[in-house]
Formats: structure tokens, sequence, C-alpha cells
């Protein structure tokens, strides 16, 4: 089971934006890279603490997480799970200031200027049927991203000799004071290109189409997003490539409808079916099942089958389908069938006499969402 983020962090489920951030800095200087060399032990533990406060730094993905668990991170997911060092040190070098060697570094040389660059992040929106929601899916969707053209070159950066930095010297009344600053012929990367092969732009990449897979699990609801990392543009030189952000947009079903879990579908039967009894076909997110009504069923009753519903996103099981029974009132009758009625009327056995077991409607609702 993965280990909770709060826990990996050492903090309450209330704690403070600042009090998010002051921990997941002391977890991190901790376990860096350049403290703990060859380390993989504590490599791991400076990932999950990133990975932590990503997500809980993030007031949309801290209340995501506190509602569905790991589980709304899971097939992509939505902002955590399986960050890579490239993501660590190009998302959160800033809450490091000069603790390491004048900046947090880069990838591949934890303490000196360089830097990853990472290219920019593609969103595209994915509709889903209610029975792709409930059973989750495999999406194969096709993105034209920037990646790198074949046969471009880079080279050293000659501003900066390939360290991303460029150091100033001035003169002041304290005396000779030495700051370091991002590169602007390179933008901290330490490469220039060299050569650009036809097609490509400035940053010696090249749009291409390219199929990727998404994997959606059971239960997401409209508007979620899932990340699909490493699948946005790519970056020039020894960059990382940005994340495909997947939007869930859902369609409506012809008969059912959603509210959370559960899953409502209004059963509409004659007069003589409720009198007599009668089975009926129904739809569900598996397929339609055949469901038995006793004779006497009541308008507004409701049937309830358990486990017919939304898988749920935290794994917790499934929710209900909840069948609400309708009889049909006709607006026209036939000269045989009024007479039938108005003989009725004064019958005994049609003279309305709800028992305590028939729930009223206030009670019913009640019911539904207990």
């Amino acid at each position: 089971m993965k280990e909770d983020y709060y826990d990996i962090l050492g903090l309450s489920k209330g704690a403070s934006a600042a009090e998010i951030k002051k921990a997941y800095r002391k977890k991190a200087l901790e376990y860096h890279p350049d403290k703990n060399p060859g380390d993989a032990k504590a490599e791991e533990m400076f990932k999950k603490a990133a990975e932590a406060y990503e997500v809980l730094s993030d007031p949309d993905k801290r209340a995501k997480y506190d509602q569905f668990g790991h589980a709304a991170f899971e097939g992509g997911g939505f902002g955590g799970g399986g960050m890579n060092m490239e993501d660590i040190f190009s998302q959160f070098g800033d809450i490091f200031g000069s603790a390491f060697g004048g900046g947090f570094g880069g990838f591949g040389g934890f303490g000196g200027g360089q830097r990853r660059v990472k290219g920019s992040n593609l969103r595209i929106r994915v509709k889903l049927t209610l029975e792709e929601v409930a059973n989750g899916v495999e999406k194969k969707v096709k993105v034209k991203r920037k990646l790198q053209a074949e046969g471009v070159t880079y080279k050293t950066c000659g501003t900066c000799g390939g360290s991303g930095q460029v150091t100033k010297i001035t003169n002041t009344i304290l005396g000779r004071m030495q700051t370091a600053t991002t590169c602007s012929t390179c933008g901290g990367t330490g490469q220039v290109i060299d050569h650009r092969p036809s097609g490509a732009d400035a940053q010696g990449l090249k749009v291409v189409e390219e199929t990727v897979s998404i994997k959606i699990p059971p239960g997401v609801e409209d508007g979620m997003q899932l990340k699909v990392s490493g699948k946005g543009n790519g970056a020039p030189g020894n960059g990382v490539a940005g994340d495909l952000l997947v939007a869930i947009e859902t369609e409506d079903h012809p008969t059912l409808k959603r509210e959370g879990d559960n899953l409502h579908y209004d059963l509409y039967i004659s007069i003589s079916e409720a009198v007599l009894g009668s089975s009926k076909e129904i739809d569900t997110v598996g397929g339609k099942v055949r469901i038995k009504l006793e004779s006497g069923i009541q308008s507004g009753k409701i049937l309830r089958l358990r486990g017919k519903g939304i898988q749920s996103l935290n794994g917790y099981g499934s929710g209900d389908l909840l069948v609400h029974v309708n009889v049909w009132t006709p607006k026209e009758l036939t000269r045989e069938q009024r007479e039938f009625f108005e003989r009725m009327q004064s019958d005994d056995n049609f003279v309305p006499k709800p028992e305590k077991s028939d729930k009223s409607f206030f009670e019913k609702v009640k019911d539904m969402f207990s």
C-alpha cells in the first residue's frame, strides 16, 4: 500500500501551506542526492517527499487527495504519482535557495548551475460514455507535439561555457561582490543550437503526430484532469518533455443519471402492471437486466440494485442502481375502460390504505442518501 503523503512529510491533515513547504524543505535537504551520494534509499525518499509536496502544495490536488486518496492519481494521475528527478529539479528548485552550492542544481549535476529545461504541457479533452466511466477504459488519442528534429545538434554555450550561469563581479562600498545569474544566451541549459535541420524551429524542435495511450480508472467524474508524464512538448538540448494534461468530459446516458457513485433509472409501468405485477428489462452500465415487480407495487417505490452503480474511485466498492417506479395514468380511456373505473370508485379494494411500511416521499429521499 502506498504511503500517506501527510505521513511522508510528517504532517497532520490540517497542516497549513507554510507548514507543508517547511516540512518538504526539511525532508528534501535531508535526503538530497548531494548529501547522500550513491544512496538509493535516500534518493527514493527524496522522490517521495517531492511527490507528496507536489500534491499537498496545490489546493485543488490536495482537495482531491483528501477526498479520494491515492486512487485519485491512478491511470496517469491528477498531478501526483511517479515523479522523476527531472520533474523535481525543474519544479521545486526555488524552495532551496542557495542550500547546495548557489542553486538547487539540475539533474545529473546536482550542485551546479546548469538546469534541465522542461518542455511545455499540452492539454486535451477526452469524452467518456457512462459505461466507460463505470468500468474504466484505455483510450488511444492522436496528439501533435514538438520533439527534437532528427539530425539536430547542439554545442556548448560560448557565453557561459556550458555552466548555465554567468558570474558578475561588482565593486561596492563593502568590497567586491560576486553574483551568479542564469545565462541569457542559453536560458540556463548550457547549450545552444549548432545545426538546425529543415522544418525545425529556432529551438531545433519539429511538430510530430503521435498516438498516446491513456489509462483511465473507473469512477472518474466530469471535469477531472489526468496527467500523462512526458507526453507534452519536448525541450531543446538535454531538456525533458512536458506532460499531457487530459480533461475528462462525460456524455449523458439516455436512461441512467449519475449521482456520486449511485445511478438512477426511471421505470414507467401501466396501471395493470402495477396491479397484477410484471417483469421488466432495464438498463445498467453492465448491460440490460430483468427485474420482477410484485403485484400491488406503488408508484414512487424505489428498488435498490446493490453494486450496479459506479465503481468508487478510491476503490471502496461500487454504488447502487436506484430504480424509481412510476405508474403511468392514461389520459384517454375507451367507453368500456371508463365504465370499469367508474364502478371501481365505490369498490373498497380501490380505496387508498397506506400502511406504515409505505414510506412517504421525504422518507424515501432520506433513504436514498443514507
